[in-house]
């Protein structure tokens, strides 16, 4: 049994990024090998040394959809709505936060004059139905970037386009898989110069991802659920690079869940699947080789998937490392790149 405080440190608010680098690539980069115990303080841009040519590099290409609308009861009281999955047109599942108690047959009407009515509630989530228009129609009027609650800021236009990847292709995620975002368009022309190989799966990121576990035993801890889609074209390119003795790089906690996945019961399928899967340390990796991603935040099933990958005690002793050099941490901060099965 592991105790969620385990899975605790100390983190100087300083060190959480409000905003993003400068440019694209712009960050740090934390090296670490398990098998090899070592850490090495780098930049992104040493990342690509990391590299061979049997490599295969899987991104996440979902798109950050402006998920956040506010607006008012009709009975009055303001409201703020996240969408976190569009049904059809005028159907959605969402959070909603208000000063007092939600009820089913709701209304609500949002800035411009759309009407939301509540059909539905499970536990925290709520179903929703617009009374005229499309919920695309409104969040492309209306809807704000979904940053994370630890970003103590509004969203702006910068966000718009720096809380996206620049390979983000299907709508549907209310967060950003963040290890994408440090990758420009000129990345993806070195990766070509340098015959890596790379694909994309696609698995919308929820706002379950930002939920703290609130059992003492992780062990009792209720997975999110989050939808994933890999291509035929994927896995032929995931079947070939094992074969020929390449590595499988994630990149991204999200693409590591999706792969893992989906191979759980050497199964696959190209339809859009469902995954509550929990990793933590003790799981077995079937796919991903090597990982890279952000920095996460404490008490978090990504710190303990990550754990699992590298090792509770060598990811506290990595952390450790970056905190005390100064790196940027979780959605807009700096990356950790794991190696776990030899270059």
């Amino acid at each position: 049994m592991m105790n969620i405080e385990d899975f605790n440190y100390n983190l100087p608010e300083e060190l959480i990024a409000q905003h993003p680098s400068s440019d694209r690539g712009g960050s740090k980069l934390l090296s670490i090998n398990p098998k090899l115990k070592s850490i090495e303080n780098l930049s992104f841009k040493n990342f690509f040394e990391k590299l061979n040519e049997k490599d295969l590099l899987i991104f996440n290409d979902t798109r950050v959809m402006k998920a956040r609308i506010y607006g008012k009861k009709i009975s009055g009281g303001k409201v703020e709505i996240l969408l976190e999955r569009i049904l059809n047109n005028n159907e959605a599942i969402a959070l909603i936060k208000t000063s007092k108690k939600i009820s089913v047959g709701l209304q609500i009407e949002t800035e411009s004059g759309f009407q939301i009515e509540i059909i539905g509630r499970e536990k925290d989530q709520f179903w929703l139905r617009l009374n005229s228009g499309s919920f695309f129609e409104l969040m492309g009027q209306e809807g704000h970037m979904p940053l994370p609650p630890y970003i103590n800021r509004a969203d702006d236009q910068e966000d718009e386009i720096r809380y996206q990847t620049v390979f983000a292709k299907n709508d549907g995620a209310v967060a950003a898989p963040t290890a994408g975002l440090h990758f420009s368009d000129q990345d993806f022309s070195r990766l070509k110069d340098k015959n890596i190989n790379f694909c994309f799966i696609t698995l919308h990121v929820g706002s379950g991802t930002f939920q703290p576990i609130k059992t003492s035993n992780i062990d009792e801890h209720e997975m999110h659920e989050e939808i994933y889609q890999i291509s035929s074209n994927t896995f032929e390119n995931i079947k070939k690079t094992k074969e020929q003795g390449g590595r499988i790089i994630a990149i991204g906690t999200t693409v590591l869940r999706a792969l893992e996945s989906a191979f759980q019961n050497n199964e696959v399928s190209e339809k859009f699947q469902t995954t509550k899967i929990f990793i933590k340390p003790g799981y077995q990796f079937k796919i991903v080789d090597a990982l890279f991603t952000n920095f996460h935040l404490p008490k978090s099933t990504l710190l303990m998937l990550v754990s699992a990958f590298a090792g509770h005690e060598f990811i506290k002793k990595a952390y450790e490392e970056a905190i005390l050099n100064k790196y940027r941490f979780f959605s807009y901060g700096d990356a950790m790149f794991i190696e776990q099965k030899d270059n």
